[in-house]
């Protein structure tokens, strides 16, 4: 993505990692290091604190326009030395002051987070609540390049191209939700078997006996683990009073 970044906002840059250093809890780094399995370190800085951080330094440093927004989106991320950098550029994407932003024209950004970031905790965020929301209001676009990313070789677009339809619940596109999971049945990654299970037991919270029908007639071709978590809330009432469990990291500041 060719993208100079003479539009990135310098002074929110330098607030994000001052702040985030002041944050930081160095006894705490290397575990959290240890779990996401990170060759980049971290700086301490649990959930509640990059919430904090990121209330307040996007609320002290507003972007003009949409260059911006995504210049100084990339260049936190290309600029990271600690994981929770990466963190709140992510965050920042979805920051609702920005919510105009969100449209086709965002995708290449996205894509490059996914590509660059390679691991769960960015990718399981951005393919939800960022190219998610766009694959709803701008179907037409966005649909192809979903149906193209499942078969590419790249397994994080698999990934996003499975579960992008999570929380969408009776919005979610069944025809394109099956021909995201189909050409990756025989898929042996971990990651490709859990977001076919991921993305059908979500869908089972709306529909459980079309995930039970899907299942049966993909069994030969369905692997256990993904078996296994399509059917858990099959035959379960979903509980009203929360919304359906979500995994992967990140969050979105107020």
């Amino acid at each position: 993505m060719a993208v100079t970044l003479e539009n990135a906002d310098l002074a929110l840059l330098a607030a994000v990692r001052e702040g985030l250093a002041e944050r930081g809890d160095p006894a705490k780094a290397p575990g959290m290091q240890a779990y996401m399995r990170s060759a980049m370190p971290y700086r301490g800085v649990q959930t509640a604190g990059q919430k904090a951080l990121a209330r307040e330094v996007f609320k002290a440093h507003p972007l003009p326009d949409e260059p911006s927004w995504r210049d100084t989106t990339l260049a936190l991320w290309r600029g990271a030395e600690y994981r929770e950098e990466r963190y709140l550029a992510i965050a920042l994407t979805g920051y609702r002051p920005y919510a105009a932003y969100q449209t086709p024209a965002a995708l290449p950004l996205y894509e490059e987070l996914i590509v660059t970031g390679a691991w769960w905790d960015y990718v399981d965020e951005v393919a939800i609540r960022r190219v998610g929301p766009i694959l709803r209001t701008h179907p037409r676009v966005v649909r192809p390049l979903m149906l193209a990313w499942s078969r590419d070789a790249d397994l994080w677009r698999r990934r996003t191209a499975i579960i992008c339809q999570v929380k969408a619940k009776r919005e979610t596109d069944l025809d394109l939700l099956t021909a995201c999971v189909e050409p990756n049945l025989g898929d042996r990654d971990f990651f490709i078997r859990k977001a076919i299970g991921w993305a059908l037991r979500d869908y089972a919270w709306t529909d459980p006996e079309w995930v039970r029908r899907w299942v049966a007639a993909h069994d030969e071709r369905l692997a256990g683990l993904s078996r296994r978590e399509a059917l858990k809330n099959v035959g379960q009432a979903p509980d009203t009073t929360k919304p359906p469990p979500v995994e992967g990291g990140g969050f979105v500041p107020a």
